[in-house]
């Protein structure tokens, strides 16, 4: 039995009953690795070329071809930008491509909201119309490096953008940016660890501006832009009585059109037919949140499970019929947790290969309609084989607030920033902390930091945004609920009381990084001031994959101080933990914080936002 299990109480429930069937989990998975190499974790390894592995350590000072721990490691970690990007710009180019055959009328789905196809169009010199945006978000992406990119100049303040340029991490379309990138971090190209860094930092900028703003405009105008609602959350949403579908990902388009087939009288017979009470569409992790975000639940969306770790407990339900994968966090293990439970696999993105799954439905824009029946018509065949077999689990669930963008926020202070930097001059919020973050088990229990960090950041009066993993942490959690008031310092609670909010706002997915940085480029503008001189701050405090590097390296160009748990593969290389921590921040105002204690970290976030304060006369 796992001594690391989770800070929620539905996960471990379902730990042990997974455990106890002698069914492959990520909790006994990570138990089973014991401890890891101590120069993996420091960063100072390498396996590029056929004279690796190397490693350095003691009087070892260079690897085989040359290059010292400092190039190794920042050369590391390029790498995983480069794959956390690549996801980004895969989804940025997936959504142009849906809003392309939207506009050609090939699509179930409609334009939500104008103002957002009006602001891409005027960022791109274009018609206001879904076929020129989409062809225009894809040439931007494919700027050359050669060029200013289209978006960062649209969208980036301007004093970020003369940095930049001064800087030489002015970045052109995320595409080429890969392309060097990438080439750059081949054997023997660029062993330079500042060198390096200045591209990682290039890559942050392409990446937040280059990818996540058009993606998530674009999603806006598809789908609607994100405004407060009550959602249900947590394992218990699942109700093994009624055909379920759990769209699973980053990205939604099957999810939406999904609900859209699924609240279809249609649909609703078929299930019945079958001997369901009806048919329902239950969001996990990122995907799900993004269906969160703008769908009001009701008895065919109902909510969203959690977040990747929660993935494998949820089928453990017995009240899965088809689990929907589409790109990104499907772990290679479900097959076997699938047979087990009885739940159908099937891959809707091209990325997806998940081991012994062989049904696919590669999502395509024009044909998602017919797809949506088609996991509908696979989700009743697979209920009929499962009826009976599993009753309701019992598991817990809590209504809670989503849909907190950047307009939704504007909305709630009355249409302008003017309310939340009054009452930030004021000292009742004393600054914003943005938590964008995964979920892992290296530092804890899953979201056992997150939600402890989140209940210190609120206590002390910071307005807390979470996205990500870390959006359904802090759900399950309540604390994006009213019921949160109680937890946050007499300042906070009363602003949240007034304004009728949680302390922690529900921000939405690791995609709405490009929002927050749109938000932190308007409070800067709104001040008179650079992004740098904010009383913002980001943190990470359970970040997993290489899309949270790539996250940080944005948050720090954008001059932002970032917390990130657990401590990065960077503590070998003693030139590039000053760099990130120290000496960056002389050159664009962020730098990187570490540590994975909830006081301590809160602590330091706290001494940087009265620092920002000071900086300002607050």
């Amino acid at each position: 039995m796992a001594t690391v299990t989770s800070e929620h109480a539905s996960v471990r429930e379902q730990y042990d009953k997974i455990h106890g069937a002698g069914v492959t989990n990520v909790i006994d998975r990570f138990e089973e690795q014991g401890r890891r190499c101590t120069f993996c974790e420091q960063g100072v390894s390498c396996q590029l070329c056929s004279q690796g592995p190397c490693r350095i350590k003691g009087s070892v000072t260079r690897g085989v071809c040359g290059i010292d721990a400092n190039g190794m490691v920042m050369r590391n970690l390029v790498q995983k930008d480069n794959m956390g990007i690549a996801a980004y710009t895969f989804h940025a180019r997936s959504v142009a491509k849906t809003l392309i055959a939207t506009g050609e009328g090939k699509t179930p789905f409609s334009i939500k909201d104008q103002t957002k196809l009006d602001l891409l169009a005027q960022a791109y010199g274009v018609a206001a119309e879904p076929v020129a945006v989409g062809e225009a978000i894809l040439a931007s992406l494919n700027e050359d490096t050669d060029t200013e990119s289209s978006s960062v100049l649209a969208f980036a303040t301007e004093s970020r953008k003369q940095l930049w340029r001064e800087l030489g991490i002015l970045p052109g379309g995320p595409v080429h940016e890969i392309v060097d990138a990438t080439a750059r971090s081949m054997t023997n190209i660029d062993g330079d660890y500042v060198s390096l860094a200045k591209t990682a930092l290039r890559l942050g900028i392409a990446s937040a501006f280059g990818s996540l703003v058009p993606l998530e405009l674009a999603q806006d105008a598809l789908f609607g832009t994100p405004s407060p609602h009550p959602i249900q959350v947590d394992l218990g949403i699942i109700d093994p009585e009624y055909v379920n579908i759990l769209p699973n990902g980053h990205e939604p388009f099957v999810g939406f059109a999904l609900i859209q087939a699924a609240r279809t009288e249609k649909a609703q017979k078929l299930a019945k037919a079958a001997g369901a009470k009806g048919l329902r569409i239950v969001g996990s992790i990122e995907t799900g949140e993004e269906l969160a975000q703008r769908t009001e639940t009701d008895n065919v969306f109902v909510g969203v499970t959690g977040n990747w770790i929660n993935t494998e407990y949820a089928i453990a339900t017995g009240g899965v019929d088809v689990f929907a994968m589409d790109m990104n966090c499907s772990v290679p293990s479900l097959k076997e947790v699938a047979d087990k439970y009885g739940t159908t696999l099937v891959a809707v993105s091209k990325l997806i290969g998940v081991p012994g799954v062989e049904k696919r439905l590669d999502y395509q824009p024009g044909k998602v309609g017919e797809q949506a029946w088609q996991l509908i018509e696979w989700a009743v065949e697979n209920f009929k084989a499962r009826k009976g077999r599993a009753r309701s689990s019992g598991l817990p669930q809590r209504e809670v607030i989503a849909g907190f963008s950047t307009e939704a926020v504007l909305g709630a202070l009355g249409g302008t920033l003017a309310p939340l930097l009054d009452v930030i001059k004021q000292g009742a919020i004393k600054g914003v902390a943005a938590l964008v973050s995964c979920t892992t088990l290296t530092n804890g229990p899953q979201d056992s930091l997150t939600v402890a960090l989140t209940k210190e950041l609120i206590s002390r009066d910071l307005l807390v945004l979470s996205a990500g993993c870390g959006n359904a942490a802090c759900q399950v959690a309540g604390l994006t609920g009213l019921e949160a008031q109680k937890l946050a310092g007499a300042g906070l609670k009363g602003v949240c009381e007034q304004l009728g909010i949680p302390p922690v706002l529900s921000f939405g997915t690791c995609t709405d990084c490009g929002r927050l940085a749109l938000l932190v480029g308007a409070v800067a503008d709104a001040l008179g001031v650079d992004t740098a001189q904010v009383p913002i701050v980001v943190t990470a405090p359970e970040y997993m994959e290489q899309k949270a590097t790539i996250d940080a390296f944005s948050a720090v160009a954008l001059g932002l101080y970032t917390h990130v748990s657990p401590t990065p593969p960077v503590t070998g290389a003693p030139g590039v933990v000053k760099l990130l921590t120290e000496d960056v921040e002389g050159l664009v105002g962020g730098k990187v914080a570490v540590g994975d204690e909830a006081g301590p970290v809160a602590d330091g976030i706290e001494e940087h936002i009265n620092k920002k304060r000071a900086g300002l006369g607050l």
